[in-house]
């Protein structure tokens, strides 16, 4: 199976775009020149776009794929080949995705993870949209008759399920989670990190000198419109920052099929994919400082190998925004987990940070009094001292998002205050768990531990060190128990 032929069309089309401005000075800069001809630099330039359209061509003849039974085999190159196979089993996520350019050419780019790949393992650019979707479905279908343990899988077919999606094996499909515009829109407002207020201050003696010579050297003038021009800038990047969740998260869609999760999204750029539900190996509730104030949280799926990767920019986003009650309730039936209470760090740790934060505000006065003294005058140099009172309260907050929990199945690490994380990791997946304790930890006798995941790792920070020991031996022994048993149940199959 060949790529779409409007595969040649849309990339030259997106190189020429992305190259264009750079032609256009090159070529006003060559025909500057008095001895260059602006025939010959005209020349160069269809010679330069033959030779893109013959690469392409060339490109698209040489590009096959094919699903082999239990594999998917790329052929590929131009000036040097590339053969691979990709087992259907290592496969963990087929992400399909299309531009508005392939959306008005009916294409579709799609993007195969694989376990342990770390990132996109095949990228096949542009295949029509049909043949996308159908190329995602039968990935799926030949990736459960992969399986060992199932079962019935050799007679499962595909089926449409009741939102027009097509699922495999003849799983029912539910949608678990619509957004709905007015939780969009929601989303896009909250979504804007509140630090991002802190350009008001930094813009302000930034500008102030700058509009001096505009209003007479008027100081009060001068401080009024260097603020409202800070003010103007945060609410630009608040509604910037609204904007791409907007369009990110555009009829967002959550559907469950048996053990798959599939998601569809974008305005501009349409996303659809799954994830397995198989693979889980992390879930992770997020609560910006905004979303917190007003009862709301976000979930995340992390599946194996997804670390990292994030190649659709977040196709692990199971919940972009919900009430943190829903949220919860959602997480709980993907991934059972107990209540448990978070058990915060030792008091000592929230010295440590106080510390810190002083030792940071001391360095930015240093600074700003050194280019105050020998690069140019600054407006109230000195107003960064004014920060050290909130050291201690910028310690408290970080102390008091901070804390781990273990239940009989689940290690519970949270921390953050501006977006706070909370993992839950299943016993059953923990790969290796370790507790490490800087120069500074030691000092007051703590210690952060490690658990690691095929998805990534969730760290306890601060833990008092005793504590941490006895943490990671009973997440050890737990994890070894959760593995044997899994191993029983499965041997029963």
């Amino acid at each position: 199976m060949r790529l779409h032929p409007l595969s040649v069309v849309y990339r030259i089309g997106r190189r020429v775009v992305s190259l264009g401005w750079g032609v256009v000075v090159a070529f006003a800069g060559a025909s500057s020149i008095p001895f260059v001809d602006a025939r010959l630099v005209v020349g160069a330039l269809v010679v330069g776009l033959l030779a893109l359209v013959g690469y392409e061509v060339a490109r698209y003849r040489r590009f096959t794929y094919t699903l082999a039974g239990t594999t998917l085999e790329l052929d590929s190159g131009v000036l040097s080949r590339r053969e691979r196979e990709i087992p259907i089993e290592r496969v963990q996520n087929v992400d399909v995705s299309r531009s508005i350019g392939q959306r008005v050419l009916g294409i579709a780019t799609v993007r195969v993870e694989t376990a342990g790949g770390g990132g996109t393992e095949a990228v096949l650019e542009c295949v029509s949209a049909a043949a996308a979707d159908d190329l995602q479905t039968e990935l799926r279908r030949l990736k459960r008759a992969a399986s060992a343990d199932r079962t019935d899988v050799d007679t499962a077919g595909t089926a449409a399920g009741e939102d027009g999606t097509n699922d495999v094996a003849g799983a029912p499909s539910e949608v678990i989670f619509d957004l709905g515009q007015r939780r969009l829109l929601l989303a896009s407002v909250l979504s804007f990190d509140v630090r991002l207020l802190s350009v008001v201050f930094v813009a302000q003696p930034v500008v102030g000198p700058m509009l001096a010579p505009l209003v007479g050297g008027l100081a009060g003038v001068t401080t009024v419109l260097a603020l409202l021009v800070a003010v103007l800038t945060a609410l630009g990047l608040w509604v910037a920052s609204a904007a791409r969740t907007f369009a990110r998260y555009y009829d967002f869609r959550l559907v469950r099929a048996g053990d798959d999760l599939r998601y569809e999204r974008g305005l501009g750029r349409r996303y659809t994919g799954t994830i397995p539900l198989e693979k889980l190996q992390t879930l992770t509730v997020e609560e910006t400082a905004l979303e917190r104030a007003f009862g709301y949280a976000s979930l995340s799926v992390v599946t194996a190998g997804s670390a990292g990767s994030n190649t659709t920019g977040g196709s692990a986003a199971a919940v972009p925004l919900a009430t943190r009650e829903d949220v919860l309730a959602l997480a709980r039936d993907l991934e059972p987990f107990a209540d448990a209470s978070v058990e915060r760090p030792p008091t000592r740790a929230r010295q440590r940070y106080a510390i810190r934060y002083a030792i940071g505000v001391g360095v930015l006065l240093a600074l700003t009094m050194a280019v105050d003294a020998f690069v140019t005058p600054l407006p109230f140099a000195w107003t960064p001292a004014l920060l050290i009172i909130l050291a201690p309260v910028a310690a408290h907050l970080k102390w008091r998002n901070l804390g781990v929990a273990r239940t009989d199945d689940h290690v519970v690490v949270q921390r953050g205050f501006w977006t706070r994380r909370t993992r839950v990791v299943p016993h059953d997946r923990v790969q290796t768990v370790s507790d490490v304790a800087t120069v500074f930890q030691r000092r007051r006798d703590l210690a952060s531990v490690a658990v690691d995941t095929a998805g990534g790792d969730a760290v306890a920070l601060d833990c008092d060190a005793e504590r941490a020991t006895a943490l990671r031996e009973r997440v050890v022994e737990r994890a070894c128990a959760a593995v044997g048993a899994r191993r029983d149940v499965d041997d029963s199959h």
